[in-house]
């Protein structure tokens, strides 16, 4: 073999070496997208099974078993939460679900993070941890969803962010959740 045909092989490897790295490149970048969606179903699939899940509640405290027609008797804006006594998944009302934390995970969590009031530990959930952490409060609907800090209002809102260490991105869920009486 000659000088270039020698020159001409190295080339010819070091092109298929770079043809190869592309390839792979490739590979990896698919992968880890794939990765990434699989997570963030999951985290939206999570989010809005809670939000369903606070959807059959009851409006508040006061429309559990009677009909309002003023917000008088609401639960006021600083209250909102569980009442005393009241405990996960022994909620009565939509609003019960205010600072309500959640973590899934496949294997049991030692010791619990403060403030977490439920760890679901599923075996058979092969996927990536989760924190579902809970908001709710009253708004006011005019063009936008605005929170009303000084007065109750016929709505509320439940905003669900849910992290993992294996997403990239936070997601963010949120649904209004509206008492109408009729007369």
């Amino acid at each position: 073999m000659n000088t270039g045909q020698m020159l001409i092989t190295i080339a010819a490897l070091v092109l298929l070496g770079m043809v190869i790295m592309r390839v792979n490149t490739g590979f990896l970048n698919t992968g880890t997208t794939i990765m990434e969606t699989k997570f963030n179903i999951m985290a939206i699939s999570l989010g809005t099974s809670l939000i369903e899940e606070a959807n059959t509640k009851a409006f508040d405290e006061a429309t559990d078993a009677n009909s309002i027609s003023t917000t008088t008797p609401l639960t006021d804006y600083n209250a909102l939460g569980p009442e005393s006594g009241e405990t996960y998944p022994n909620y009565d009302d939509f609003d019960d679900y205010n600072n309500y934390t959640r973590l899934i995970s496949a294997r049991p969590i030692s010791p619990i993070p403060s403030g977490v009031e439920t760890v679901v530990v599923d075996s058979t959930f092969r996927s990536a941890d989760y924190r579902l952490e809970c908001q709710v409060d009253y708004v006011t609907i005019s063009g936008s969803q605005i929170a009303s800090t000084t007065s109750k209002t016929w709505n509320k809102r439940l905003r669900v962010t849910i992290t993992s260490p294996s997403m990239r991105d936070t997601v963010r869920l949120q649904t209004i959740f509206s008492y109408w009486y009729f007369r």
